[in-house]
């Protein structure tokens, strides 16, 4: 019997599926797992060769406030009409898949028309008869995060305690191994992870930097370097304690996540209250405008809002935070000539002065680099 054709959502769209807070404190990582879910359900649909399957998982950051309000997302497919579902969703109070999902035990169904959980609209919308049907939860830890279903024994049989029972075995097995490519990943992070911010941190800030400088040389295009540090930081400890200023630094990171998006960024720690974000491919215009960006989204963001395990009651910090932030681009301020190690210094030597002329300037603005060989700084 030939494999069945198995589809699933592209990378990039399935990739948030596993963006799990059980690492929260780190950027969710990068994980190929569009070739691994289309393997599961080929090597499901060896263990019980069948007409039709399919992987649904839930958004954990799209959950409702009550676990009836989610839904499940089919993410991959085999079938006649898998092409036609993948991308598509059910609630979890739907059907066999929403009844394993809400309960997180496994379901065998044999009688379509006698089962109330059977759920008709997909067989109606494609044409498809389902007559058996098994699902199992898929868990990452003791959280169910999906279901696994197969339809339509091969044989035409219908599904028996016994094929119910492999696939919870294999069920389990791929709850392990999604657990374990979290895990590897989680380690292979945590090495390049500031514990605080879950930004980079300075060693691997270097590492990035000294890549994208090769390949600038190598492609004949620009780096651009933000140097940022925040404005007044030092009365959020002043007033709250070392605690309250941790605090304010896990929110700066997480501002910066989401407001410095796309490809050739890089986002660091770089010490302190200090935060730089490599721009590979950006010109002086583009850097300069997104450290407006930044700052913009700063002053509107409020910080130290609520009640923290270090706070005796509520804290509502009602000061503006802002930054100090300077610009340097490669290879305007830096010359091409010399040692990647030389460059790479360089650069950061001149965003950093930079960003202390602003702090000069008065605070909350942006200042350029001075211009290689020594002109004069931009506003």
């Amino acid at each position: 019997m030939s494999s069945p054709e198995v589809v699933s959502l592209p990378l990039e769209e399935i990739e948030p599926f596993l963006d799990r807070r059980r690492y929260s404190g780190f950027i969710p990582v990068r994980l190929k797992v569009d070739a691994f879910l289309r393997e599961i359900l080929h090597k499901a649909n060896d263990f019980l060769p069948s007409a039709a399957g399919s992987i649904l998982m839930d958004r954990p950051f799209e959950r409702g406030r009550t676990r009836k309000a989610g839904q499940l997302h089919f993410v991959a497919a085999f079938g006649p009409s898998a092409k036609e579902i993948v991308g598509a969703t059910v609630t979890v109070d739907q059907g066999v898949v929403g009844h394993v999902y809400s309960t997180g035990e496994p379901y065998r169904m044999t009688d379509p028309e006698a089962d109330p959980r059977f759920y008709r609209r997909f067989d109606e919308t494609h044409g498809f008869q389902t007559r058996s049907l098994v699902a199992v939860p898929i868990r990452i830890e003791r959280t169910v995060c999906g279901v696994l279903e197969l339809v339509n024994r091969s044989d035409g049989e219908p599904y028996t305690e016994k094929d119910l029972g492999l696939l919870e075995i294999f069920a389990r097995y791929t709850s392990v191994f999604i657990e374990n490519l979290l895990d590897a990943q989680r380690a292979n992070e945590m090495a390049r992870r500031d514990d605080l911010t879950g930004l980079y941190n300075d060693r691997f800030f270097h590492h990035r930097l000294t890549e994208d400088l090769i390949r600038a040389d190598l492609t004949q295009s620009s780096v651009a370097l933000l140097f940022l540090d925040l404005d007044n930081f030092k009365d959020v400890n002043d007033t709250h304690g070392h605690l309250a200023g941790s605090q304010v630094l896990k929110e700066f990171g997480y501002l910066l996540q989401r407001t410095v998006q796309g490809p050739g960024v890089t986002l660091a720690r770089y010490g302190g209250d200090e935060f730089v974000v490599i721009l590979a491919d950006h010109d002086l215009e583009r850097a300069h405008e997104l450290g407006r960006t930044i700052q913009a989204a700063l002053r509107q963001t409020p910080f130290l809002q609520g009640t923290f395990t270090w706070s005796e009651g509520p804290v509502h910090w009602e000061r503006e935070l802002t930054c100090s932030l300077g610009v340097a681009v490669y290879p305007d301020h830096v010359p091409r000539e010399g040692t990647t190690d030389m460059k790479k210094n360089l650069l950061l030597r001149a965003a950093d002065q930079a960003m202390y002329r602003a702090k000069e300037r008065g605070k909350d603005c942006i200042e350029v680099a001075v211009a290689w060989p020594g002109e004069e700084p931009g506003a």
